[in-house]
């Protein structure tokens, strides 16, 4: 028996508003200039928004206006806010490297997938999602009962890596002042109850709402934010490593983002293709180099071992950064989306559309090695 646990944050919550006006700036950059070499991170804290990095490009853009877009289209009053801006040319020392379709930085970038959802994602990390995407839609039907921040968090008790019982909900939302609990708790109380597997609540299930008391103070004003700092509420939960580097603000030629985004594609492609019922692909890049270091396969529920399956991985994919950029179309992207609730499991972006083609390929492949 074991328990996994996973995390999910309001749209509003500080660290994820940062997260957003990165990509917004991100996806306004690429707008007219697809070769965009773009680095942004941002911090806020109370009425203060710090947009910094380094960004190279032929789009002149307004970077206070971008943001602010943004925070309007969170449902902040963008016009409380002072807006800094520190942003430099990217360092030629490293668009060398890159411009010869290199890796744009060294690192090390996890992919997963599992056949326990039709996302191809873990469970308590789709619950957990549900939730959050759900109470921003409640918070912002009900402006005179919650604010804008919150979070929530799923844990389920697995046997035999099959999901038995969901044993602890927690959620912890925003609300106004002078709102009673009862009030709150019955919206929320409809979400969790909308969104959880009837089959897996029974009278042990736990379901926490504001356990620490009144949530009334939130967002930026009770809270820092920073970029990058929610990186499995980003991937996958707490299911497998994360390689430490944010998506956020980064373009496809950092291999943080593209790198983790192809190695979603191979995992997926794996367990869709009935080898595994759950892989994990890893890979790792040094910095202006156009081909991996290193790359590992580890799959759970297999017929074929992790070293024939990275034999598969081997033949089939291309992990050099152009050929990434290339197969999985990622100029012809848009980012901020991604940014709200994770960057997988939305079947309109290119590293989540397993094609029939593919799926033949690695079977064909599985058959080879079967046969020697």
């Amino acid at each position: 028996m074991r328990i996994s646990t996973s995390e999910a944050v309001f749209r509003a919550h500080p660290d994820k508003i940062c997260d957003q006006v990165s990509d917004g700036i991100l996806d306004a950059l690429l707008l007219k200039d697809k070769d965009s070499r773009v680095a942004i991170e941002c911090l806020i804290k109370d009425n203060l928004l710090v947009v910094a990095g380094e960004v190279t490009s032929i789009n002149k853009i307004d970077y206070e206006v971008t943001a602010r877009e943004v925070l309007h289209q969170v449902g902040l009053n963008e016009n409380e806010f002072e807006v800094l801006i520190k942003v430099s040319e990217q360092s030629k020392d490293i668009s060398r490297g890159v411009d010869k379709l290199g890796a744009g930085d060294q690192g090390i970038m996890y992919g997963y997938a599992t056949n326990e959802t039709k996302e191809f994602l873990p469970l308590t990390y789709v619950l957990a999602r549900n939730i959050a995407r759900n109470m921003d839609i409640v918070n912002r039907e009900n402006p005179d009962v919650f604010g804008l921040d919150g979070k929530c968090q799923v844990s389920i008790v697995y046997e035999k890596d099959k999901p038995k019982h969901i044993s602890t909900v927690v959620v912890s939302a925003q609300t106004k002042p002078g709102v009673e609990r009862n009030v709150y708790e019955k919206y929320i109380h409809y979400v969790v109850e909308e969104v959880l597997p009837s089959d897996l609540v029974d009278i042990n299930t736990l379901i926490l709402i504001n356990p620490t008391g009144e949530f009334v103070k939130g967002g930026s004003h009770a809270d820092s934010g920073v970029t990058g700092r929610k990186l499995q509420v980003d991937t996958y939960g707490t299911i497998v490593p994360h390689g430490g580097g944010a998506f956020s603000g980064k373009d496809y030629t950092k291999v943080d983002r593209s790198g983790a985004y192809y190695c979603r594609y191979i995992a997926k492609a794996i367990v869709k293709s009935g080898l595994a019922n759950a892989c994990e692909v890893s890979v790792a890049y040094a910095i202006g180099v156009p081909f991996p270091v290193s790359i590992d396969v580890k799959a759970r529920g297999s017929f074929i071992s992790n070293n024939h399956l990275r034999t598969i991985v081997n033949r089939i994919f291309d992990f050099s950064p152009s050929n990434i950029i290339k197969e999985l179309k990622l100029k012809q992207q848009t980012y901020q989306s991604l940014a709200e609730y994770g960057h997988f499991g939305y079947l309109s972006y290119p590293w989540e559309s397993i094609s029939d083609e593919l799926i033949k390929d690695i079977k064909k492949e599985a058959n080879v090695i079967k046969i020697n």
